[in-house]
């Protein structure tokens, strides 16, 4: 099922971030022109709660906002927090992630609605008018040059 999903977090990943409201609004699946995605709502949250930071935003940004070492991995090309790293964040975001969602034929639609109207500072698409989004794309520049900078990990 297609639709948009919300989360907030009972802990704050950041001290400068509010905890226990919604901070991040995501997708399933993306808008394509040219076909058709096989994400669904179910697989995407699945993935930001057990997957990697190469392919959760949310992912690279909560471990960013929480310190965690950013990896280059495999060939060099995708950044991770490693296994350790991974787990960790895994472990926290069980711990103090909630999410919701809403079904909704045409996603990304309804995603640009709220992130135009709510005040979302995980969300870095489409919301360069948040005060939280220039300190945050630098945090995670910064993880991603560090990562560059250290031997690729195993």
């Amino acid at each position: 099922m297609p639709g948009v999903y919300g989360w907030h977090f009972e802990q704050t990943p950041h001290k400068d971030l509010p905890a226990g409201r919604l901070l991040y609004v995501g997708i399933a699946p993306r808008y394509m022109a040219n076909r058709t995605s096989a994400q669904n709502l179910r697989k995407r949250v699945r993935y930001h709660y057990r997957g990697n930071a190469a392919g959760s935003t949310l992912r690279l940004t909560l471990g960013c906002l929480l310190g965690l070492e950013l990896r280059r991995v495999g060939s060099g090309k995708r950044m991770t927090f490693g296994k350790a790293g991974e787990a960790t964040l895994s472990q926290w975001m069980a711990d103090n992630a909630q999410v919701c969602w809403i079904e909704q034929d045409k996603p990304w639609e309804l995603e640009s609605h709220l992130i135009s109207q709510l005040d979302l500072p995980l969300n870095l698409d489409q919301n360069r008018h948040n005060a939280y989004h220039s300190r945050l794309k630098e945090l995670r520049a910064q993880a991603r040059q560090r990562a560059r900078e250290l031997p690729i990990s195993s």
